[in-house]
């Protein structure tokens, strides 16, 4: 496949946050995914995850800032943003708006998803929560 029919595939993702069913519409039922501490690192896990930040961001939105593709891999970075609604990790809602930034590293094969890796800003969530304090400037 082209790699702008993989970049597609794993902007699918990205375009549907707020849909559960349409976010993993793309997405391997054998996908390996590392991306959030204390998950699995299966399509279960990944849909958890989701599902928890759809819960406490039901707003959210993913604006993304840049894809590369190369091969069967597509490197998004982009911009997760929202209002925090609902508990997050045990933080209770504090109706925050937030912004993190992110990179993920897809690689695609038979027209879906089948290994997903993200890092995600969570010092600067935590942060913006309220969580942990922001450093001092001078």
């Amino acid at each position: 496949m082209s790699t702008d029919h993989n970049k597609a595939i794993a902007r699918n993702h990205y375009q549907n946050t707020r849909n559960l069913e349409a976010a993993f519409e793309l997405i391997s039922p054998n996908v390996v995914f590392q991306a959030l501490p204390g998950l699995p690192p299966t399509y279960e896990g990944w849909k958890q995850g989701h599902a928890m930040f759809l819960g406490a961001f039901p707003d959210q939105q993913v604006t993304i800032e840049d894809e590369i593709a190369e091969g069967d891999t597509v490197v998004t970075r982009w911009t997760f943003s929202g209002t925090h609604q609902g508990a997050l990790m045990g933080i209770p809602a504090t109706g925050k708006h937030v912004a993190v930034k992110g990179i993920s590293v897809d690689r695609i094969g038979d027209g879906k998803v089948v290994e997903h890796l993200a890092q995600i800003d969570m010092v600067s969530l935590m942060q913006q929560l309220g969580a942990i304090p922001a450093p001092q400037t001078a």
